[in-house]
């Protein structure tokens, strides 16, 4: 595994071609930092697992399959030795202290939100070697004081009940999920839904009332809101609706990108005014330009200087698999779900070299501090890019 490591390495420094000064300087500064990825993948397993087979022999459902197969990869594999010490290897290579998680799947679904949310869950309380429950900016700090990662919870959707009778019982399914830790939710994923239009909608048609009401609920309890996946307008209605500081936790900067997934500049003013951040993605399609490492830090780069360095945090929408892809499990083709809408025009997936994604690596986070470095921005900055923004955002929403 650590030569997969190493690859990855290999690819960031063949980008950056950083001199040693620069190169020391940037990995002694991660090291040091709080390193809070606005949203990323934390390292999962996988490996052969007969419930799953099982389920696809016996041709089960699409949800039932991959249900299964999440709660083995998430769960069930680190019975295995090798997984977990290549788990601690990961997070060590990488050295991210916090990942906001996506621990809710796609949707409007509380019923399928849970699964996942069950499965990260269980896998903290599982793992104390590694992990440490937090689910408030406090708890964070003293974390990496004692050698361990924290995984905090956000949902890549709001839940809402399947009936609704009134409002106010709509909206009190976002309390319920904020007692079980959730700290972050997405208004939209890509397409249109009751709160407003996602970013892959041609219509851009912005905020609903209900969508008000949404933020507003959100706002009260503590919920962060998060527009990465809403469309233009309804991310610029959320930031004037929302009366505390809200983000685009991994998005790119329109003005470098015509991606669907990028923020133009009028949305990311409106998050600034608001004292949040636009989260940088770790996807070469969405970044376009060179597509690798450089293209990252281009777009870091634009929004804090044209924004100001508080507005800006790495979200990188990447992770890394910890079992040789010849042990995966080989599941059926299936269709794309519905909310993933990848079939738009300009997912540009296609034109991603495997050079190019392995720059961006989630491995690669001590990269993407030499980068930072190489670029010019001041150890105070770095350290609000790679972690302090999040970490102000969070206790401003919830512990003041």
């Amino acid at each position: 595994m650590m030569d997969y490591f190493q690859k990855v390495r290999k690819a960031a420094m063949d980008v950056l071609r950083p001199d040693e000064k620069t190169l020391r300087h940037g990995l002694e500064l991660h090291e040091e930092s709080f390193v809070f990825d606005a949203y990323g993948f934390s390292p999962g397993g996988g490996g052969k697992c007969e419930r799953v087979e099982k389920l696809i022999a016996d041709g089960a459902g699409r949800n039932e399959i991959i249900r299964a197969q999440e709660e083995f990869r998430m769960c069930g594999c680190w019975e295995n030795p090798e997984l977990r010490r290549r788990l601690k290897e990961a997070w060590d290579f990488s050295g991210v202290n916090c990942n906001f998680q996506n621990s809710g799947v796609e949707g409007n679904d509380p019923v399928e939100m849970l699964y996942r949310l069950s499965n990260y869950t269980n896998t903290v309380d599982r793992l104390t070697d590694i992990y440490e429950r937090a689910v408030y900016p406090h708890q964070l700090p003293g974390i990496k004081e004692r050698g361990h990662r924290a995984i905090y919870m956000t949902t890549n959707g709001v839940p809402l009940p399947d009936y609704k009778v009134s409002t106010d019982e709509a909206l009190n399914l976002i309390g319920v999920f904020f007692r079980l830790g959730v700290r972050m939710m997405h208004l939209t994923y890509n397409r249109r839904n009751l709160l407003g239009d996602g970013c892959a909608e041609a219509a851009d048609a912005g905020l609903s009332a209900f969508g008000k009401d949404v933020i507003a609920e959100m706002n009260r309890v503590g919920m962060l809101v998060d527009v990465a996946h809403s469309g233009q307008k309804t991310s610029y209605d959320a930031a004037k609706a929302s009366v505390k500081p809200m983000v685009a936790s991994h998005s790119a900067a329109g003005a470098l990108s015509t991606h669907y997934r990028a923020k133009n500049d009028e949305v990311i003013q409106a998050v600034k005014e608001t004292g949040g951040y636009v989260g940088i993605c770790g996807h070469p399609p969405f970044l376009q330009g060179s597509m690798d490492l450089n293209a990252m830090l281009d777009h870091i780069e634009y929004i804090a200087r044209k924004f100001g360095v508080d507005h800006v945090a790495i979200g990188t929408d990447n992770g890394v698999g910890l079992c040789p892809e010849e042990k995966y499990i080989a599941t059926p083709k299936m269709r794309p779900i519905w909310e993933q809408y990848w079939t738009a025009p300009g997912a540009g997936y296609e034109l991603m070299t495997k050079e190019q994604y392995d720059s961006v690596n989630w491995l690669n986070w001590p990269m993407y501090t030499v980068g930072l470095v190489q670029r010019g921005f001041t150890d105070d900055e770095i350290r609000k890019i790679i972690g302090g923004n999040v970490m102000r955002v969070i206790t401003e929403i919830l512990e003041k």
